[in-house]
């Protein structure tokens, strides 16, 4: 058994491919910067990639919600398919309709897949493009002050990932991966130990991305998500880590993310 790892070198994909390895799994994790090249925009590098594997975790960049997410989907898994590829893993998201489309654009390829639909990482605070404005004092998003979110880590979802791919059963399933219990990003910040978060209006986040640089294209998706997503309607915690590790999820003030 071959695992082939996309974003092997990122928050899940490198904590995948280090638990599969501890296993003795053959893994081969693929990126921009991995000695295996991949990249989701150059579909040219993907058979190469996926030659000798049997398996596929994908987490697909830069999020499953853009329009070309489904088409890409879909070409991948074909591709994947011709190298003999036979079960996938999909790191997906919650409450992303978009999401969903991708998500079926896989199952109707190879039923056999499973979804795993994550809650917000915790390592985003603390190893994304939002770690550093955490560390230097404050963390300012367009995500109202009363929103919680059941911050899962991606631990979890690694742990999670690599039981699906070497056990059965678990075709066709979709799982809710969250934390044990739903905070608001403030309380997430304190048990972090960050400094301070602050809500702010999305135009006052908008202005501060273009004032650092950020391109017009990744501020749209940033706009997307904490418009769409932050509404409440992800405060539920979900069931998944329960039922694929047989404990409870990690909880944030264990503070196991920061190894």
């Amino acid at each position: 058994m071959t695992v082939f790892v996309t974003g092997g070198t990122g928050k899940t994909g490198r904590r995948v491919v280090a638990r599969l390895a501890e296993r003795g799994v053959e893994v081969r994790a693929g990126s921009r910067r991995s000695a295996v090249p991949f990249d989701w925009a150059d579909a040219s590098t993907w058979a190469a990639a996926l030659a000798g594997a049997s398996l596929a975790y994908v987490a697909y960049a830069p999020d499953l919600a853009v329009p070309q997410a489904p088409r890409q989907i879909a070409d991948f898994t074909r591709t994947a398919l011709d190298a003999g590829v036979q079960r996938f893993v999909l790191l997906s998201g919650r409450g992303e309709p978009e999401a969903e489309e991708a998500e079926q654009a896989l199952l109707t390829l190879a039923p056999a897949s499973t979804v795993l639909r994550a809650a917000w990482l915790i390592q985003n605070f603390t190893e994304g493009a939002f770690a550093e404005p955490l560390r230097a004092g404050e963390l300012a998003l367009p995500v109202g002050p009363a929103v919680v979110e059941p911050f899962v880590d991606a631990a979890d979802v690694a742990e999670a990932a690599v039981a699906v791919l070497t056990g059965t059963g678990h075709e066709g399933r979709v799982y809710e991966l969250t934390g044990p219990r739903p905070l608001t990003f403030a309380e997430a910040v304190a048990e972090i130990g960050g400094s301070g978060f602050r809500s702010v209006p999305m135009a006052g986040f908008e202005a501060g991305l273009r004032a650092a640089g950020e391109p017009e294209e990744a501020i749209a998706l940033l706009r997307y998500l904490f418009g769409t997503l932050f509404d409440g309607r992800n405060a539920a915690v979900g069931d998944g880590v329960r039922t694929l590790l047989g404990r409870a999820p990690r909880d944030i003030r264990e503070r196991s993310f920061v190894n």
